[in-house]
């Protein structure tokens, strides 16, 4: 899910429309009505679903009377680097938890190998 916010325009008239390879998309778009902030200003939301595929460009155009032309934002697939860091750090967690699990479990078999268990009753 893709979504394109504008902030604070005026007057309320505004368009957001999203771009695949610079065709229009209509389906799966669901926007807000134009939202007041309480200053005078506005504000809207359009959501864009989406499967990416190899090679194409998605992009949010909003045109708008205080644009002398449309703006476009082309959408970046590429990974912030915060966002890499955080993945990196929680799969080196998970695979040092899994070495620990496992250097456990093969500790605990070698100390049940030579016991026999004799119920008392």
């Amino acid at each position: 899910m893709l979504m394109c916010s504008v902030y604070d325009f005026y007057p309320k008239q505004i368009r957001v429309t999203w771009l695949r390879d610079g065709k229009v998309v209509t389906s799966d778009v669901t926007s807000t009505e134009e939202l007041e902030d309480g200053d005078w200003y506005y504000q809207i939301h359009s959501h864009l679903e989406y499967t990416p595929r190899s090679g194409e460009k998605i992009s949010c155009m909003v045109e708008h009377a205080s644009l002398n032309t449309p703006l476009i934002q082309d959408w970046d697939p590429s990974m912030p680097e915060s966002e890499r860091n955080k993945i990196a750090i929680g799969a080196s967690g998970l695979v040092l938890g899994l070495i620990l699990s496992l250097a456990g479990f093969i500790y605990y078999k070698r100390k049940a190998q030579g016991r026999i268990l004799v119920p008392t009753n």
